[in-house]
């Protein structure tokens, strides 16, 4: 495994960022070890939602998960507002850096992740291949 630590400074969109390092560092399979954080504006899609919410406060990144390869990322969020409130869904461009995000990404070589369509579900789903 090697590992990609990085910081996003404010006003970074943090999903736009994180498919850029994944395009110019042509990651094959990845996903995200440890993420902190805050933001002044995140868009979430939430469970069952066609389309995503905008929520402007600022917030706490709690945990970020998902994986990430060169032909598409696919992300979830957890954050807490100034109450500690928490919510989370799939993360969407829009979610804006307030303070810094510190991310850490695995990779492997032993994988190449991909997206295929998938009949079953109606979406592009994640597929596991060995590394050729």
């Amino acid at each position: 495994m090697e590992v990609l630590a990085l910081r996003l400074k404010p006003e970074t969109d943090l999903r736009q960022s994180l498919k850029n390092i994944t395009l110019q560092k042509n990651i094959k399979a990845g996903f995200i070890l440890s993420a902190i954080g805050s933001l002044r504006q995140a868009t979430i899609r939430f469970a069952d939602r066609d389309k995503s919410t905008v929520l402007t406060d600022k917030f706490e990144i709690l945990s970020l998960n998902g994986t990430l390869t060169t032909n598409g990322i696919h992300l979830h969020i957890c954050i807490s507002d100034k109450h500690g409130k928490t919510i989370g869904g799939h993360l969407d461009n829009g979610c804006i850096v307030y303070t810094t995000a510190e991310i850490v990404i695995g990779t492997t070589k032993d994988f190449t992740f991909t997206r295929t369509l998938d009949p079953q579900t109606g979406y592009n789903e994640l597929e596991i291949l060995p590394h050729q």
